[in-house]
């Protein structure tokens, strides 16, 4: 285990993995070694695990601790990887966060209190609890829908052990409030897929989401390619990602499921319930021509 990581380590694009299930909705470890191999060869910049696209909260805590002891073996320190251990108790995100430092990620995340995200004290105290019994960086998610005051950010700083925050908000302004309170010290991901490019103009220092296990190595180019002052290039691939994101919403596990199957030859199974798996309208061939289509702003590719 590395405590000591140069902050430059939480940066980039990390995919929100997929856990790969089979129908009875166990682990299928074969697809999830497929899975981290091709993110290596994306050359992604780190391993996001058990967050909503992995269907973290839907596995009980025997599977998420065996997921997790998995994908580290697999994965052999080759990306740094950062494990989400929000529960609907404070006690179990506790052990999970434990065990995920005893097994070597480089940082753990968790959401509020899900029933309780209303109270500011609630998610306060559970991210304190999380926090202070590991000495790894801490991520929380953005507390709910709340507004991220300089009264919460203030008790934020408070925890020692604060490496940043993942922000599911789409309101830049909030992320950039959020940076300017905490300066250049926390390391904060947008967890918005549609604004890869956006926050990164409001502080960010890097992206997780569900997208980039499908084309991470043309998302991590297109951000590269937008901070280095290519910024058509950025709006136009920009414009097209929101488009299809918008395009499949209703039926967005049934659109990676054919995508990464069609595109990677990985079976990442259909999601457990109650995430729902409903038909998508659209021919296989609209599919790869889509993905085809937002590759093609990218010079940066993996063998089909």
């Amino acid at each position: 285990m590395n405590n000591n990581l140069p902050k430059e380590v939480f940066q980039g694009v990390w995919p929100a993995m997929f856990t790969p299930v089979f129908d009875n909705g166990d682990l299928n470890v074969k697809e999830l070694e497929k899975l981290i191999e091709l993110l290596i060869e994306q050359d992604v910049d780190g391993l996001y695990l058990l967050g909503s696209t992995g269907q973290g909260f839907l596995f009980n805590e025997k599977q998420r601790r065996e997921i997790t002891e998995i994908t580290l073996k697999i994965n052999n320190n080759r990306l740094p990887v950062m494990v989400q251990v929000g529960a609907l108790n404070t006690d179990e995100s506790v052990r999970l966060a434990k065990h995920a430092e005893q097994c070597g990620v480089q940082a753990i995340s968790a959401v509020g209190p899900i029933y309780y995200a209303a109270s500011p004290a609630m998610a306060l105290e559970h991210y304190r609890k999380i926090a202070s019994s590991v000495e790894i960086p801490f991520f929380p998610y953005q507390i709910g829908n709340a507004v991220m005051n300089k009264e919460m950010i203030q008790q934020l700083k408070k925890i020692s052990n604060m490496g940043g925050m993942k922000l599911t908000t789409h309101n830049l302004i909030e992320i950039s409030n959020i940076h300017n309170d905490v300066g250049p010290d926390w390391k904060l991901f947008s967890g918005a897929d549609e604004l890869l490019c956006h926050a990164a103009l409001c502080g960010t220092a890097g992206a997780i989401g569900s997208t980039y296990n499908l084309i991470g190595y043309a998302c991590k180019d297109i951000r590269q390619k937008f901070l280095d002052g290519q910024v058509a290039t950025g709006i136009a691939f920009m414009l097209r990602l929101q488009k299809l994101i918008e395009q499949v919403l209703p039926s967005i596990w049934t659109f990676f499921n054919r995508a990464m199957l069609l595109k990677h030859g990985i079976n990442i199974g259909k999601p457990k319930p109650p995430l729902l798996f409903p038909d998508l309208a659209w021919s296989d061939e609209e599919i790869l021509r889509v993905i085809e289509e937002l590759e093609s702003f990218s010079t940066n590719r993996i063998p089909a």
